[in-house]
């Protein structure tokens, strides 16, 4: 792609936009990062200075260490960097996420991010700000669940099925292993979880991160360390932990009857549940739906979208089937690294989730 004139074009380094020199969320050392949030495939080590949403800034700093240069500004406030306006927005993900809106020239271009908005209405993420749609002449969208089959079912219906097994679980004398990404799917599950049922844990890399929500105002139910819990509290216990822990001798701690289980979108697929071998997978993800993606590019009103993180060509082909001006920039977490995390369940930390 050209830069004619554009406000982001892509890099070796990642998005950068020429006239304010600057990147955003670039995978390659630069001089100026702008960061939409710290999942480790967006914030990474090695940027001479950052910019980010003040409430992240205690998740950044404990994921990227305290020495970073890292100017943190409100949702909505403004700073110029090079004769460009930059504004970050809430994006829903997890706790500071951000869009990133660009003014300059008397245009307005928008990069999502990684972004929350539900095709089901007034869905939202409890532990983070709400999604807020932008108008702007061009939108940079995120398609990391880019096809029609990923349609998200009301997460309140979804967390009452959590509660139930857990219940059953519980009743039944046997822990309950939830795992999930330790940044942001697990403090969403933590916020809908019911603490009358048993006790909470939490496994060290999922409690580093809640300490950070809550010490941001984020209300999250009182969790404890495994190690804090007798054999009697565990057998009705629900212990959150990363993917990572599975069939591990961490896990094996919980005893030979606990059930496990994954929660994220890709559990949508019957074949990722299938190899991911757990007790029951429930969908429930931290990205847009085919419908939410759908929703949230007409309310921008762009004429112009570039598809970026996941199944590029099948979104493009329905943007331009809608008249509009469609491209893709292809990127490391495109359709082939989508697909291969699809295949996988998505096991690490700062993939699809």
């Amino acid at each position: 792609m050209t830069e004619r004139g554009d406000l982001i074009v892509l890099r070796p380094e990642g998005l950068y936009c020429p006239a304010g020199d600057f990147h955003i969320d670039p995978w390659r050392p630069v001089a100026r990062a702008v960061l939409t949030h710290a999942h480790a495939d967006h914030a990474r080590l090695g940027h001479a200075a950052y910019l980010a949403t003040a409430i992240s800034q205690g998740v950044l700093r404990a994921r990227l260490g305290d020495d970073i240069t890292l100017q943190g500004v409100d949702y909505g406030e403004a700073v110029t960097l090079n004769g460009v306006r930059v504004s970050l927005h809430p994006a829903g993900h997890v706790l500071g996420s951000a869009q990133v809106r660009l003014e300059h020239g008397g245009c307005v271009w928008v990069v999502s991010g990684d972004y929350f908005a539900s095709g089901v209405e007034g869905d939202a993420n409890p532990t983070c700000a709400p999604f807020e749609p932008l108008r702007c002449h061009c939108f940079i969208t995120e398609s990391t669940f880019g096809l029609p089959i990923y349609r998200w079912r009301a997460q309140a219906s979804v967390q009452r099925e959590i509660n139930a097994w857990w219940q059953a679980n519980a009743d039944a004398g046997r822990a309950s292993l939830l795992m999930g990404y330790a940044f942001g799917k697990s403090q969403r599950l933590l916020a809908g979880l019911d603490p009358s049922i048993g006790p909470i844990a939490a496994h060290g890399a999922v409690e580093n991160v809640n300490v950070a929500y809550r010490a941001a105002g984020i209300a999250l139910a009182p969790t404890q360390r495994v190690d804090q819990l007798s054999r009697a509290e565990l057998q009705r216990a629900l212990v959150l932990a990363p993917p990572s822990v599975q069939n591990s001798a961490w896990a094996r701690r919980l005893g030979p009857d606990a059930s496990d289980a994954f929660a994220s979108g890709w559990m949508r697929l019957r074949g990722a549940r299938r190899r991911r071998g757990v007790d029951r997978g429930f969908v429930l993800s931290d990205h847009a739906d085919w419908p939410g993606l759908q929703r949230t590019i007409r309310a921008t009103g762009a004429e112009r979208v570039i598809v970026t993180h996941g199944y590029e060509a099948v979104m493009v082909r329905w943007l331009q089937q809608q008249g509009l001006q469609a491209e893709a920039f292809a990127t490391e977490y495109g359709d082939d690294a989508i697909e291969a995390d699809a295949g996988a369940a998505a096991t690490t930390e700062g993939a699809p989730s």
